[in-house]
């Protein structure tokens, strides 16, 4: 009986599938250095306690003083991070990120006088600051969101309680990832041959799902769904944590319900969260079980499950392709957005910006960290299939959009609400698929390529969107006193897919559990904004299509705009208007078009 290799350990991995962490400390000697050194300079910061309001120069000087403790502990706080991510198994990278929380913990207890002392100006002081000291007004983006909280925010001896609180309030999502990464464990699996195979997480996700073997695609499906079976009532203590922490913190800061705290840190409101919802699950869902009855023909199936949504339509047309080759197809597509972004993308492919290996304990899925004094890391694990080629176009775009966003903002007015994170990632992948597209006519790669464009849209607009039907769901329960046990979110999660699918996908035992599968429910209401996100690429990479540079332009100035702008007007200046349905609307109607495009591709 032959047997697949094991994975490597993090030992064993080739150092250029790593990533450079070098480039923010030497060693862990260093990092442990300035780890010290930053809690013993925040008095550099607390000497203003108590002053803000006696002058502009006494808040200009201490926002610039917060702010190079800021760069430091991001920079010390994400190597200890990137650490952990790339092996949760090691014990030293363990109480690093362990040493590194609580330093946030003490930083973010120092700190927490000035949001309360400048909550207690009133906008008549600061706008007199303004006037005297115009350099202020650099930090107007930052001042205005702690202005927007003050009806909510609490006495300043609560509000720092709850700072020292940091650690404790962040456990669900850490206990979440130590029992995937760490804890759980798979049996092999063996397909109809008696070849036996490893399955990780992380393998399951980037190969078995998408396998073109049926009989081993569904056979890891039921392997993986036993063992996350096991650890479903620990898991759901750690999200019922998380949601219950929300519903309270709602109820403290005088909020009328948990959806609207949440919304409010997104700049986002209500109708706007909902209008996405309720759009795209009406109205993508058709074109989507269009899409699942073309796949159940093409693969002659009897049933199409749910572990053969993943199923690629033409086993055969999936060549491999190494991580090399991929970074310069991916180089080519992004020349489009001119020398200053295709700079960012060479430095990243040919610096060591990116950890593409797969080992035991590194994290599941792919994520990129931007430093604001140093660069961007991506963490994906590479599988030889060109689908990679898409996360890398992905990721890329995130490391992109702040790599221009630091440059232009400072470190408080980088970082834009969720609701258009997820636009410059999706653009990039856009931008792939047109690349793909110019360089053949042939109709086979064509309908690869509008297959990985679905993919795309299937990740955002059914994976995603989901997601964040079943949040809905679940935070309205719990506002309402129901306990969140292992079994309601599993139930809440079967009725989610059911009603989305209806009777074109026959549910798997085991599928009601892919709430346990992604960390976004840790993340407040994340997993909706791909969808927000995913509408405006789309919107702006047909501008792009249609109009070229002057598309291009817009789109880089709303890079550079980084967090200093609510998110309509960002996407406003990317020349995408996201205040109605109709945005939404033709992005559904896209998807639409690329299904009746792969049927005629296969009728013909």
């Amino acid at each position: 009986m032959a047997t697949q290799a094991a994975r490597m350990k993090r030992s064993e991995v080739p150092l250029e599938a790593t990533w450079r962490l070098e480039d923010l400390f030497e060693s862990d000697a260093k990092w442990l250095e300035e780890l010290q050194a930053i809690t013993a300079d925040l008095g550099s910061v607390t000497r203003f306690t108590g002053k803000l309001h006696e002058d502009a120069g006494t808040l200009l000087a201490c926002l610039e003083a917060m702010e190079v403790i800021w760069k430091r502990e991001q920079l010390c706080g994400s190597y200890a991070h990137l650490r952990w991510t790339e092996d949760s198994t090691n014990p030293v990278n363990q109480g690093n990120n362990s040493r590194a929380q609580d330093m946030l913990a003490e930083v973010s207890v120092a700190l927490s006088f000035f949001e309360s002392e400048v909550s207690d100006m009133g906008d008549e002081v600061l706008s007199a600051f303004y006037e005297e000291e115009p350099k202020l007004l650099e930090f107007k983006p930052y001042l205005d969101q702690i202005a927007s909280k003050k009806p909510y925010r609490l006495s300043s001896e609560t509000e720092s309680t709850l700072a020292a609180l940091g650690s404790v309030l962040r456990a669900p999502y850490k206990i979440y990832n130590q029992i995937k990464l760490s804890d759980m464990s798979f049996e092999s699996v063996t397909d109809q041959e008696g070849t036996t195979y490893p399955l990780s997480f992380a393998l399951f996700e980037s190969r078995y799902v998408g396998s073109p073997n049926t009989y081993l695609r569904r056979e890891a499906f039921r392997s993986f769904s036993e063992t996350l079976h096991a650890h479903r009532n620990g898991i759901a203590a750690a999200y019922a944590t998380e949601v219950k922490k929300q519903v309270v913190l709602a109820k403290l800061h005088g909020y009328d319900h948990v959806t609207d705290m949440l919304l409010h840190n997104q700049q986002v409101t209500k109708q706007m969260y909902n209008a996405i919802l309720d759009t795209i699950q009406t109205e993508l869902a058709p074109h989507m079980r269009r899409w699942a009855n073309l796949k159940k023909r093409v693969l002659e199936l009897d049933e199409l499950r749910f572990s053969d949504l993943h199923a690629p339509f033409d086993p055969e047309y999936n060549p491999e392709i190494s991580f090399e080759a991929a970074a310069k197809q991916v180089e080519e597509a992004l020349q489009v957005m001119g020398p200053e972004y295709a700079a960012i993308i060479g430095e990243a492919i040919q610096n060591r910006w990116i950890d593409y290996a797969d080992n035991v304990g590194k994290s599941t899925g792919a994520f990129c960290s931007s430093i604001y004094d140093a660069h961007s890391y991506i963490l994906m694990t590479w599988t030889g299939s060109m689908r990679g080629a898409f996360t890398l176009a992905h990721e890329l775009g995130h490391a992109g959009h702040f790599m221009l966003a630091h440059k232009h903002q400072r470190i408080m007015n980088t970082r834009p609400s969720l609701y258009f994170i997820e636009a410059p990632s999706t653009m990039n992948e856009m931008l792939l698929a047109d690349h793909l597209f110019r360089q053949s006519n042939d109709p086979r790669m064509r309908r690869w390529i509008i297959t990985q464009l679905l993919s795309t849209y299937y990740h955002n607009f059914v994976t995603h969107l989901l997601e964040g039907e079943m949040q809905r769901r679940v935070y309205e329960l719990a506002s309402q006193g129901e306990p969140i046990t292992a079994d309601l979110l599993s139930q809440l999660k079967g009725q989610v897919q059911s009603d989305f699918w209806g009777d074109a996908v026959v549910m798997d035992p085991g599928s009601e559990l892919t709430w346990m599968r992604q960390p976004h429910y840790y993340m407040s209401l994340y997993p909706y904004t791909y969808s927000a996100g995913l509408t405006a690429s789309t919107a702006a990479a047909k501008r792009i299509r249609e109009e070229g540079q002057p598309a291009v332009e817009r789109w880089l100035t709303a890079l550079k705009a980084g967090g200093s702008l609510p998110p309509l007007e960002l996407m406003k200046l990317a020349g995408v208007d996201m205040s109605d349905t109709h945005t939404i609307r033709e992005a559904v109607s896209y998807v639409g078009e690329l299904v009746d495009e792969l049927v005629r591709l296969y009728e013909q």
